[in-house]
């Protein structure tokens, strides 16, 4: 086999690694790593040449160690690869061969790729020694993958927190799309990062269970901010080496890989399916290629897919709503045409005058006219879209997921007279089935909670506004700084793994060129507590009058339990609610 070196800055001294096939020799990185006077100003794509030097290259394996990495990560990509019926790899981030090894003893026909000749050269000289395998090496820079390497894939991997070596949005879009390029047209990119969330927002720590398994090697940021994060890796033997990594949240990852063309991402947490948004060191995406004849993306989960059903969370929430006993309760206990948190002026009001309420607060906030269109997200059974209809004469879209929902909605427009003023859609606010600069306020009540990627629905509504729109919503959340584990009994119940907040939800609409109106965050904490304890108290009560006729005791007896968590969590401070008004 060969080692190239195409495409590649060579370093200016003069280590040298023996070329695989021919004996003769490449410039590979220098023998001591070099950052300036200043390292954290060192943010330049190009740099990990030089990062990789041979005495670091050379230890490892010692950070990995491969025997226990081999045992926590199972069979985990071996077995996703195998369900997708892949034979050919691209391993464009070799490393020192780990994932190359075990995808040629599970019997992949493997072509081994990095950007780093000494990482290369000691993937060769692994794969002799773990099994007797001769590795197919390239080194190639992602970004003229398809100049460096060639054929078409089934799958490639992009692993070992590797994408992060990339600095520019550019070199970060023109790798990805040489990923797609290189793929069969239903092949899969599986890419894993840390979990740079975390870091960013709550500080570094790490199980050591995963990834760096070394026992004796101690990992840890020295420097981080929002474009960098500047990794130390101090060994038994004192030496110390550093990388320089560009913090990828895992939200915008999957937004990057969308744009570029994928077309369903399914995210993992440490190898689980599901996970809890703070305790997963890495995250791992795995991205289909394949294009689904629809006319609306499918990429986060809880899209719209090729079929028509909806995935993730927004499925399950599909589901629940569809259900008899939620429509019969939300229906009969919740307040009827409103079903989300009111504005209480006293603790026994009628949960739908105190809803309505909410639905009043909001629209004056907003200067509505009949030229007015509002797009209603998770619309529900109508109530705010009739209200605003009624009140301000605008038209209104009703996007909503639940079809239970939906046909209740209609039947009650038609009863009003509203059947042409309101128009009602099924459909996903994860894929919003209209144009772009196409609605003057964009409004939701309660309805992100639902969401697998909350980004999305913001995304999508910033799309679908015209210039100087208004977006307006409320949503059940997470308390900022509290940890996610003390919501486990609320998120359990409602099918989650994380809520949102109102630093999460402030940080996407800054990032997204909304700005806020009045404050941008009105927060009503106290509501949500006296509208959960109205609906168990209005439950407790026609329970004892005959609702189990409509709605089945076990249904009840959870939400009775659910009502009680959001009680509790909104007394000691976990959660809160209250109303969002951005522009843009």
């Amino acid at each position: 086999m060969r080692l190239v070196n195409l495409g590649m800055r060579p370093a200016d001294t003069g280590a040298v690694v023996r070329c695989l096939s021919t004996g003769g020799s490449v410039i590979s990185a220098q023998p001591v790593q070099k950052f300036g006077d200043n390292p954290v100003d060192v943010r330049d794509t190009d740099h990990y040449t030089e990062e990789y030097v041979p005495s670091f290259v050379e230890k490892w394996d010692s950070l990995i160690d491969w025997d226990r990495r081999s045992e926590s990560e199972g069979t985990f990509f071996i077995d996703l690869l195998r369900e997708r019926g892949v034979k050919k790899v691209l391993d464009v981030a070799t490393g020192t061969g780990f994932h190359s090894v075990r995808l040629l003893e599970a019997g992949f026909e493997t072509v081994s790729a990095d950007g780093s000749a000494e990482m290369l050269a000691q993937a060769f000289s692994n794969g002799l020694k773990h099994g007797d395998h001769i590795l197919r090496v390239v080194q190639a820079d992602w970004r003229w993958l398809n100049r460096d390497a060639h054929g078409e894939y089934d799958a490639i991997v992009c692993l070992g927190n590797s994408f992060t070596h990339l600095f520019s949005e550019r070199d970060r879009r023109k790798a990805l799309a040489e990923f797609y390029a290189m793929l069969k047209h239903d092949g899969i990119l599986i890419l894993d990062h840390r979990n740079y969330d975390a870091i960013l927002d709550r500080g570094y720590s790490s199980k050591h269970v995963y990834y760096y398994c070394g026992e004796d090697v101690a990992v840890e940021p020295e420097y981080v901010d929002e474009g960098l994060v500047r990794m130390r890796y101090s060994f038994p033997d004192e030496s110390v080496y550093h990388l320089n990594m560009f913090p990828l949240r895992k939200d915008y990852t999957r937004r990057l890989m969308e744009e570029v063309g994928f077309q369903r991402i399914e995210t993992y947490g440490d190898f689980q399916h599901t996970y809890r948004e703070e305790r997963p060191d890495f995250f791992i995406h795995v991205a289909e290629k394949e294009y689904r004849t629809t006319e609306e993306p499918v990429g986060s989960i809880g899209s719209v897919t090729a079929n028509g059903d909806y995935a993730g969370a927004v499925g399950t929430a599909r589901d629940y709503y569809n259900s008899a006993d939620a429509d019969a309760f939300y229906w009969s206990v919740w307040g009827g045409e409103d079903i989300h948190i009111g504005i209480y002026d006293r603790p026994d009001e009628p949960i739908a005058e105190a809803s309505r309420r909410t639905v009043a607060r909001m629209a004056g906030q907003l200067d509505l006219t009949e030229s007015s269109v509002v797009l209603d997200l998770g619309a529900g059974f109508g109530g705010s879209a009739r209200y605003l209809a009624e009140t301000y004469g605008c038209r209104v879209v009703a996007l909503n997921l639940s079809e239970v929902e939906n046909e209740r909605h209609r039947a009650l427009n038609a009863e009003r007279g509203l059947t042409e003023a309101i128009e009602v859609m099924d459909g996903s606010f994860e894929s919003i089935p209209l144009p772009d600069d196409s609605v003057d306020v964009v409004w939701s009540q309660d309805a992100f909670l639902h969401s697998g990627n909350r980004a999305r629905p913001l995304e999508e509504a910033a799309r679908v506004l015209r210039p100087g729109g208004h977006l307006i919503f409320t949503d059940p959340m997470a308390a900022d700084g509290c940890p996610a584990e003390t919501l486990r009994p609320i998120l359990d119940r409602i099918h989650l793994e994380t809520m949102g907040s109102p630093e999460f939800y402030r940080h996407e609409l800054a990032r997204l060129g909304f700005i806020e109106v009045g404050g941008g965050f009105q927060e009503h904490r106290e509501q949500l507590i006296t509208h959960y304890a109205r609906v168990l108290e209005e439950t407790r009560r026609q329970e004892a009058d005959g609702l189990t006729e409509q709605v089945s005791a076990d249904y009840l007896t959870h939400m009775k339990k659910g009502l009680s968590n959001w009680v509790e969590g909104g007394r000691n401070r976990h959660v809160t609610w209250g109303i969002f008004h951005f522009t843009r």
